[in-house]
């Protein structure tokens, strides 16, 4: 090796750039060097400490520890000019973590007898991985992963901070959409990989081809292997951009049943992600329920994976997940809950007459489920075109909601007590029949009128012909128009709900009965954000039916939300991750999960910040009042 070589290296690496040229030179002279091809294992987690301190010249490691057999928590990773190894060359006892190359790795190599002297010698070299190695990388991960309860293999948190782009397989291995289904089979078989990424005559990914498809639609078929691969490829390639964390992988993942996502950087195919580089990064995770609900036949094959789902929240509180990822990833697994309900359903009692959607409202609607709440659902099916369609229709339907009803019961979800199921005859119509309920909520708008649009306004398709629900959308949207006098109505509903909060920012809490000094946030917190979000969704024709969704959507639509929607957003993320805490409490002591919490009994920053949030929304509300006050609006 050239001395001058391995100087001028270590003249770009901390803290070697601070040594003057003599000591540099001394160290470069008894320097080595070593190859470790992609998946060798460099240290050992509990075996022998390391006699080197390595620099990666080239290529790139992962640091990661085993809590069990199969509990694999990622720490870091090194690439070219960082260091590893200190820790247990300085200790001399044992290796702390596992160093795996991820890919074709050179690294240089420092004697433990030299380190120890630049230790002894250059304060500034002490100082640098003493102090900021030490802590930095190694000890303080550790020893926070190991009194956390490794139940789950602790690594959810990073699908919250983890870039897509750092986990996946570089060098995809690509192949023209033009072969046949043998020569696509002998390339995977060749680089050993599970998916093939298909391109057109331009070099533009146009499909995808995994080893399940060639399992189920080769194999199991008795298909002709010289036949094109076009044949059997997926065209509708799901796509994931290489900045988006992990955590957007892993919904789409479970949205589309799906277990490969091509990575794009900058408009260019970058790498695949899979499900078990996913699975690798957090150990069991809400894949693997939604997998296990997806592989069940029966209702009672599901009732056990249903009963996992409030693990799920728990595992999320745990590893400090936002409320909103909370949400999004239990509605996730709901909605593969429900839509394998539905389809083992049919499959007992055959072919619909007519092409239906099966529509949620409520806290499923908004996409913003926590633990199981009441079943808020609905049918509309196509418009028969005959009496006895109709007749057929409604014999079907009957039968299927009822037992769609009573399957999700088994799965925990609680009946709703004021029977806005598909179950009631009344929610389950075609959809001429849902046009007419909505013209007559809106042309007239009674207090029950009021009440069932503040319900039903929220729905949002989840299995059938998604089609039916799009034109009921857009035809409420359409109905919206000019109608300030129903606007002006719900207005005066919604801002009547008032949260908490006295003349002097103080909590105005129950004064007597079971909540007594206590506050509900459901009603007096959330209600009032979704009611604000919902009313200007409304008004402006924004179709979103989530919370956050709808704010994003307003913010360069509506004024108000242009100046006040980052301050509503934050006042639902709290509010939310509050009442999920309580319940989770709750939920862990064996007690029944409600939203009344003491205000008494959060931190000074908690009351801080929850006065604040009823503060703005209150705000929010008289800005509503003051635009439909009496006088103000056209009759």
């Amino acid at each position: 090796m050239n001395i001058q070589d391995i100087m001028e290296f270590l003249r770009n690496v901390s803290p070697f750039q601070d040594l003057d040229d003599a000591t540099l030179k001394d160290i470069a002279g008894g320097v080595s060097m070593e190859f470790y091809p992609k998946g060798s294992t460099i240290l050992h987690q509990d075996g022998p400490a390391s006699e080197y301190l390595r620099i990666v010249k080239k290529g790139a490691v992962k640091v990661f520890i085993r809590s069990g057999k199969d509990d694999e928590v990622a720490i870091d990773s090194r690439v070219e000019g960082d260091a590893f190894g200190f820790l247990s060359l300085v200790s001399g006892d044992k290796s702390r973590a596992n160093i795996v190359a991820v890919e074709d790795t050179t690294c240089y190599l420092i004697g433990r007898e030299a380190i120890l002297k630049l230790l002894e010698t250059y304060p500034v070299f002490s100082e640098y991985f003493l102090v900021s190695f030490l802590n930095k990388y190694i000890d303080k991960t550790y020893k926070e992963i190991h009194k956390r309860n490794l139940l789950y293999g602790g690594g959810d948190r990073l699908l919250f901070t983890t870039p897509v782009g750092e986990l996946i397989t570089k060098n995809v291995v690509t192949a023209s959409q033009d072969i046949s289904i043998r020569e696509a089979a002998e390339i995977m078989s060749q680089h050993g990989i599970s998916s093939l990424v298909l391109l057109d005559g331009c070099g533009v990914p146009a499909g995808i081809i995994t080893d399940k498809d060639l399992r189920d639609k080769v194999v199991s078929k008795g298909r002709n292997t010289s036949d094109g691969i076009g044949s059997i490829m997926s065209v509708s390639l799901i796509k994931a951009d290489a900045k988006e964390y992990c955590f957007e992988a892993l919904l789409r993942m479970i949205r589309y049943n799906i277990h490969h996502l091509l990575v794009i950087d900058n408009g260019k195919l970058r790498g695949v992600i899979t499900n078990h580089d996913l699975m690798m990064l957090q150990g069991t995770s809400p894949i693997s329920i939604a997998r296990e609900i997806e592989a069940q036949q029966s209702i009672e094959g599901l009732v056990p994976a249903s009963g996992k789902i409030n693990k799920v929240v728990d595992l999320l509180m745990k590893e400090g997940a936002k409320a909103s990822n909370i949400t999004r990833i239990i509605t996730e697994i709901n909605d593969r809950l429900l839509q394998k309900i539905l389809e083992i359903t049919e499959k007992k009692l055959g072919t619909p007459p007519l092409n239906y959607c099966w529509i949620s409202f409520g806290s499923e609607g908004r996409k913003e489920q926590t633990f199981k709440t009441d079943q808020d659902n609905a049918i509309i099916y196509e418009d028969p075109g005959t009496p006895e369609k109709e007749g057929e229709a409604k014999r079907y339907f009957s039968a299927f909601t009822l037992l769609v009803r009573d399957s999700l019961l088994k799965c925990g979800f609680p009946l709703c007590p004021a029977d806005y199921m598909a179950s009631n005859p009344q929610w389950r119509q075609p959809l001429k029949v849902w046009k007419k309920y909505f013209h007559r909520w809106i042309a007239s708008p009674t207090p029950d009128a009021l009440l069932k649009s503040l319900i039903f306004f929220d729905f949002r398709p989840l299995y059938g012909d998604v089609r039916l629900s799009e034109e009921l959308r857009l035809y409420l949207a359409a109905s919206m128009k000019g109608q300030n006098i129903f606007l002006a109505q719900m207005a005066s509903v919604i801002t009547k709900n008032r949260p908490p909060l006295g003349f002097f920012r103080t909590f105005l809490v129950e004064k007597s009965g079971e909540h007594k000094n206590e506050i509900d946030l459901k009603l007096s917190g959330i209600g009032p954000l979704v009611d604000i979000a919902r009313f200007f969704a409304l008004e402006t024709g924004i179709p979103e039916t989530s919370t956050l969704e709808r704010i994003e959507a307003l913010k360069n639509r509506h004024s108000v939300m242009k100046e006040l929607s980052e301050d509503l957003e934050q006042a639902f993320e709290f509010i939310t991750l509050l009442r999920i805490q309580h319940q989770m409490e709750q939920a862990n002591k064996s007690l029944p999960t409600d939203n009344f919490i003491n205000p008494d009994t959060l931190s000074n920053l908690e009351k801080k910040y929850l006065k604040e949030s009823f503060h703005i929304i209150t705000k929010v509300q008289d800005i509503i009042t003051e635009q439909y006050k009496p006088g103000m609006v056209a009759g």
